[in-house]
């Protein structure tokens, strides 16, 4: 298996936005917390990773697509690191030998490191995807206007909608100029509820077409640094 960095420095393209490191964890026995609990133990072992925590050096919160994202994937933790955090999750892939939850140790037994240098970027045939955790694409506005609409059409576009918005809005975190016009269609979708810092949430899962580059395992939405509206390319 071929070492991270070697991955990494295999890509010689240039202006290239979205460049992912997504790196598995197998541990002695499956983990069943999510995305955000490994996030919890990575920021705690790394305090003063920025990155991780989101905040300049002023404490003020930095808004920006994250560049390090964790999920929790069939009972394997898996971090991904995007452009700036490539190197952060590359030393994990190292250093890394447990993971650590309240009273918990889960001893790392083997690893997979996958890097992707295509990036991101508008396509010119639509390529499918699906989520893999919820997408939390409603925010408090958009809620209201899909409760009170009976209309499954309706609902359909308005997530489709939200769709091209939250791949615009992960584009211009990710430096990435779309060159041209984002059309996204919903081929099925299910709403499920879940909860973010101890709150009910409603997300969704489904499939998805568009005609723009999305590495695995990169999320779209609401919080994706805790591991939600992560997308993986089927067919």
């Amino acid at each position: 298996m071929e070492k991270p960095e070697l991955l990494i420095k295999s890509c010689k393209r240039k202006k290239v936005y979205g460049k992912a490191l997504v790196v598995s964890f197998k541990c002695e026995k499956p983990v069943r917390s999510k995305g955000s609990r490994v996030r919890g133990f990575l920021g705690n072992l790394y305090p003063e990773e920025i990155l991780l925590h989101h905040h300049e050096t002023d404490k003020q919160l930095r808004y920006s697509y994250a560049r390090i994202q964790c999920k929790v994937s069939e009972g394997s933790p898996i971090i991904v690191g995007i452009d700036g955090g490539l190197a952060f999750v590359q030393n994990l892939f190292i250093t890394l030998d447990r993971f650590e939850f309240g009273r918990d140790t889960f001893l790392i037994t083997d690893r997979k490191a996958t890097f992707d240098g295509n990036g991101i970027g508008i396509s010119e045939t639509k390529r499918k995807y699906v989520f893999l955790t919820p997408w939390l694409a409603l925010n408090e506005r958009n809620y209201q206007r899909y409760q009170r609409s009976g209309s499954e059409t309706f609902r359909r576009q308005l997530l489709e909608d939200i769709l091209v918005g939250n791949i615009l809005s992960m584009s211009k975190g990710l430096g990435y100029t779309v060159p041209g016009i984002i059309k996204a269609s919903i081929s099925w979708c299910k709403e499920v509820y879940t909860s973010l810092k101890g709150n009910p949430m409603l997300g969704f899962l489904g499939e998805f077409e568009v005609n723009f580059e999305i590495p695995d395992y990169l999320g779209l939405g609401k919080s994706v640094s805790r591991g939600f509206g992560t997308v993986k390319r089927v067919g």
